[in-house]
């Protein structure tokens, strides 16, 4: 199965549910539909027709990733933004960062590989996972991502972002 809308059903928590949760609690967001995107250079390549020009947008790039004490990270960075996994790993006090399997995952964050977002913390705050974003975040005015699944992305106000991170329950870690 891929990570697109047509199985959401098999998700912990389907993106039309996680859509349905934001429009309960009063989040505006704008839900963009759109070809499948698995990386990076992928949305890239759509993302000048996909929103309205002029907008002030921060695209981002998640990873999962385990230590070797099997601690789980979500880490969400400014889409071209380098990283180092052993100056990260130093940064976070952990030890071996690598990337999570498919299984593990599904398992911590519910989602397939290709729709990695902040959202699946919808899952990952009850299973421990651990959510580092970048500063970014706090200076951009809209953010989009993935609804957990990568045909689809929603692009929100920063406020509403850390409102829903909030009522997930999840604790942040800002990485500078």
């Amino acid at each position: 199965m891929d990570a697109s809308s047509a199985y959401q059903d098999s998700l912990p928590v389907s993106s039309d549910a996680l859509l349905r949760q934001l429009d309960d609690w009063g989040v505006e967001y704008r839900l963009y539909e759109h070809v499948p995107l698995r990386t990076v250079e992928d949305s890239k390549a759509i993302e000048s027709g996909l929103l309205p020009e002029g907008l002030d947008v921060l695209r981002i790039k998640n990873l999962y990733l385990r230590d070797r004490k099997k601690r789980n990270y979500l880490v969400t960075l400014e889409q071209d933004r380098a990283i180092d996994l052993k100056a990260l790993a130093r940064d976070l006090g952990a030890g071996g960062l690598s990337f999570g399997s498919p299984e593990r995952l599904m398992e911590f964050l519910g989602i397939r590989p290709g729709a990695v977002s902040p959202l699946a913390m919808v899952t990952g705050a009850g299973m421990g996972v651990q959510l580092v974003l970048d500063r970014a975040v706090q200076r951009a005015r809209i953010i989009c991502l993935h609804p957990l699944v990568n045909d689809r992305t929603v692009a929100m106000r920063r406020e509403a972002l850390m409102e829903v991170l909030e009522r997930f329950g999840a604790a942040i870690t800002w990485l500078d």
